[in-house]
């Protein structure tokens, strides 16, 4: 039996035995590699349950609500009020694409319906946020269950479904980090699909049909009209696809044929968007503007290769807010970028050193300031690099074992932070990623050798040795 199906199983011992109370239902699993959805029904009513006990839909009003949704939250007020999409900071600034429009334009629906910056909006917002991270909990049961097996699906549907730090930004953030999670995990889903990977061999077979190449194109288009900083992880997705069908001619014909539908779908999620920005900006905006900007943040000093908050002042009368409303959003974010490049050749060196703190940070936490309570500080930390640990050394078992499907994953791990490696890096570009790690997470820990006794105690060890003897 290869080592990637040891940990499986299709259905568990104590369902076989028609175990009843918590423990049956959580270890109820159906045949196949689908979910169960009462994985996705608890983790969106205890997401929802938090958020409503704990208050986190009162969202604190400095700053004229900046803080609910941020740059996000201003443009959809600005198209709520009748302004268009624009003025992401304050006053009326103009248009902007500072900000990708599907998540903006969901917050802005809520505004229309809930109020502007209203507590009833904060609350649906985040119920939104909760289905989405639910949803997740489905993907991440689907790609465990296909590459390691039941008995690896189980226990990683559930933790994401229960664990608090995977619900932590549908509960307290107004950003894109839930619907973007979701999306991407369902890109890696489509992906192994595609490939036709299934240790169980009991999933639906021509795995390269058209269809999942439609829907992977979907995905993709409203990843980036969310979230365009994932665009890198594209080439090495499709073509780990594609090169699954190099076995006969007709399998790869058809792979072919289908990423050429995933790049015409992408391309019509995409199209309104780019026509809007050609016809506002008369420039080619694919999906955001600001990139100029937050490079040259990320080579000040100041900001010691880790900006944080707004890119701009949040002050009407400060030089660099009056330059930017009077010279518009592409004017200033080219010249932003000319300086940005510009500082970079000037201190190569220093912007090195940056990047290696970046790598470091994204997959150990950047650290907040030790106010009144360090030790939640130091347990965020622990918490955050343990997973990231335990994700890398999953990661680097399913590659020594040839798990299916584990060379999609490491390309995923090496090609999503790489934006963040150059501009910045903050604990939440890493939630995307979150869901492998909670697959890769369990399967380590599933794959350990349960013959071993570990203890402290001479006299257990002279017996354990016996007994090996």
């Amino acid at each position: 039996m290869p080592e990637a199906l040891q940990t499986s199983e299709v259905v568990t011992a104590s369902t076989r035995r028609g175990e009843g109370g918590l423990r049956g239902f959580l270890a109820f699993q159906p045949a196949g590699v689908t979910a169960p959805w009462r994985i996705f029904w608890v983790g969106f009513a205890l997401r929802v349950l938090y958020m409503t006990v704990a208050h986190t839909w009162r969202i604190r009003v400095l700053m004229d609500h900046f803080q609910f949704g941020w740059e996000l939250g201003r443009i959809a007020r600005s198209v709520v009020a009748g302004q268009g999409y624009g003025n992401p900071f304050l006053g009326h600034t103009g248009p902007t694409t500072w900000i990708p429009p599907l998540y903006t334009l969901l917050v802005a629906a809520v505004f229309r319906v809930f109020g502007i910056y209203s507590a009833p909006s904060a609350w649906v917002i985040f119920a939104i946020n909760s289905a989405f991270s639910g949803a997740t909990a489905l993907c991440v049961y689907e790609i465990a269950a296909r590459c390691y097996g039941g008995r690896v699906a189980l226990w990683s549907g559930w933790l994401w479904a229960l664990y608090p730090a995977a619900m932590q930004y549908a509960v307290h953030w107004v950003w894109d980090m839930s619907l973007t999670t979701w999306l991407f995990a369902g890109v890696l889903l489509l992906a192994l699909r595609a490939r036709g990977v299934d240790v169980t061999h009991t999933a639906e077979g021509d795995g390269h049909r058209l269809q999942r190449w439609g829907w992977f194109g979907l995905l993709w288009g409203l990843i980036l009209l969310s979230n365009p900083s994932l665009v890198l992880a594209l080439p090495a997705v499709m073509l780990w696809m594609i090169w699954g069908g190099r076995g006969t001619a007709f399998t790869l014909e058809h792979a072919v044929r289908g990423a050429v539908l995933a790049m015409a779908v992408m391309a019509v999620c995409l199209a309104p968007w780019v026509w809007r920005n050609w016809q506002v900006f008369h420039v080619f905006t694919p999906t955001r503007g600001n990139l100029g900007a937050e490079l040259y943040q990320s080579t000040l000093e100041s900001n010691d290769g880790f900006p944080w908050g707004p890119t701009l002042p949040m002050a009407e009368a400060d030089p660099q807010m009056r330059r930017y409303a009077a010279i518009g959003e592409v004017a200033y974010v080219r010249e932003q970028g000319a300086a940005a490049k510009e500082r970079i050749r000037e201190n190569p060196r220093c912007i090195v050193g940056w990047m290696g703190k970046r790598v470091y940070f994204f997959w150990a936490g950047v650290p907040h300031p030790l106010d009144r309570k360090p030790w939640v500080e130091y347990t965020r930390e622990v918490n955050f690099g343990f997973l990231s640990v335990t994700g890398w050394l999953g990661l680097l078992l399913s590659l020594r074992r040839r798990v299916p499907g584990s060379k999609l994953f490491l390309a995923t791990f090496v090609f999503v932070p790489l934006i963040y490696y150059a501009v910045t890096v903050q604990a939440r570009f890493r939630h995307p990623l979150e869901p492998l790690i909670c697959v890769l997470t369990v399967y380590l820990f599933q794959s350990a050798d349960r013959t071993r006794i570990w203890t402290w105690s001479p006299k257990r060890l002279v017996e354990r040795d016996e007994a090996v003897a």
